[in-house]
């Protein structure tokens, strides 16, 4: 960008997969498929992403945040391991159900890969999945683990807390689209046992006119590489490759009535979650959270 005064941006990248391996039935992606041509234009749009990632003077983080599982796919992993391995680059991540195999995290530097990782128990079993929570907590890899807070699955995100390392957070987002009154207050306790910050996620506060770094500090990617400032603004700011966008970042507040996505308000200041994220926002992972946070204790 060549800019003199920013010395840091995140970027949440999403670019065409939508293809996903998992069939959950409350997901519009359950069970979709790209074409060989989706395939290779998602891709390639990746490639020339990791290519301007590297080569810019700035310090980046980046979050991938697909509408399918991308780490089924070679091109996501390759990138996560690529853009690690880049000395300015202060987080690499992405979110996923943790389906694959992690020895291809042997090619990256942990200090700077995190994983989003959402567990989802009509797909996999709970032994399996902590199985691989617990090969990432060996290898010191930050991630944090995360459920849909369905009231069916109350015992079983209660009892995935309980397996978890004490470590390893662990977050619930409320189930949506959901009925009216679909929570009773005892149910919203058992799940505020686990995730504390669960109420911002089902009844967040309002958004009009509130401050944002999304838009300055952050700002959303697409495979085009048009830039918006985030997934949930459909204004364009510009263009990543020819530079546009650089121009049109400033503070603003959020254009939005209500922000219910982690990753929309997760970036409010007025909200604990860069404060009680610091480091971690991106991952979900809180400030004294992770592998490290383990060996401290």
């Amino acid at each position: 960008m060549g800019s003199t005064e920013r010395t840091h941006l995140s970027l949440l990248y999403r670019g065409r997969l939508s293809s996903c391996n998992y069939d959950c039935g409350y997901c519009p992606f359950a069970k979709t498929y790209d074409s060989r041509e989706a395939l290779r234009r998602d891709a390639a749009d990746l490639a020339r992403f990791v290519g301007w990632a590297g080569q810019q003077r700035m310090e980046l983080s980046v979050l991938f945040t697909p509408w399918g599982e991308g780490l089924v796919r070679r091109h996501y992993r390759d990138a996560l391991v690529a853009l690690s391995r880049m000395p300015h680059l202060r987080r690499a991540a992405i979110q996923t159900n943790l389906c694959v195999g992690l020895r291809w995290l042997d090619e990256a530097d942990l200090g700077k890969l995190a994983l989003w990782c959402t567990y989802h128990p009509t797909q996999v079993s709970r032994a399996a999945f902590l199985a691989r929570c617990r090969e990432l907590s060996r290898r010191g890899v930050r991630h944090s683990v995360g459920m849909v807070g369905l009231i069916e699955d109350l015992d079983e995100i209660e009892a995935m807390r309980r397996e978890l390392p004490a470590a390893t957070p662990m977050w619930v987002n409320a189930y949506d689209p959901r009925p009216p009154d679909y929570y009773d207050a005892a149910q919203v306790a058992r799940i505020e046992a686990v995730d504390p910050h669960f109420r911002y996620n089902l009844d967040p506060p309002p958004s009009f006119g509130a401050p944002c770094l999304t838009g300055d500090d952050v700002v959303s990617v697409d495979g085009d590489g048009e830039v918006r400032r985030c997934h949930f603004v459909a204004a364009p700011l510009g263009n990543l490759y020819d530079g546009s966008f650089a121009a049109q970042l400033r503070a603003r507040t959020c254009p939005n009535a209500r922000c219910d996505c982690y990753i929309g308000y997760a970036h409010r200041p007025d909200l604990p979650f860069q404060r009680d994220y610091a480091g971690g926002v991106l991952e979900r992972v809180p400030l004294a959270s992770g592998p490290a946070a383990a060996r401290r204790a």
